[in-house]
């Protein structure tokens, strides 16, 4: 995990992932790309995390990224997100 952002002013950024995905290495250099931490729960290695992923986020894909408590979605939705303008609002609370 990368430790560039402020989590003190910034909201946390917390990805449900895998070892053997694809997009989860894709989704974690973007993040690392714009120099920002974050949180990586592993649910192959902890089986109760997957539980509470698909609670938490009604899917079973990974990866399932938040910020904050706000549900972005998987790799794909991010970068909407990033092409529409809407992620990096997310990054300061907005």
């Amino acid at each position: 995990m990368l430790r560039v952002s402020d989590p003190m002013t910034n909201p946390i950024i917390t990805i449900y992932s895998t070892a053997i995905c694809p997009y989860c290495v894709a989704a974690k250099n973007f993040l690392k790309s714009k120099g920002l931490a974050w949180t990586e729960v592993r649910i192959d290695t902890a089986p109760g995390e997957r539980e509470k992923m698909v609670e938490r986020t009604r899917r079973t894909s990974v990866p399932q990224i938040f910020v904050g408590e706000t549900h972005v979605g998987g790799y794909d939705d991010m970068m909407a997100l990033h092409r529409a303008g809407k992620f990096e609002p997310l990054l300061v609370g907005a």
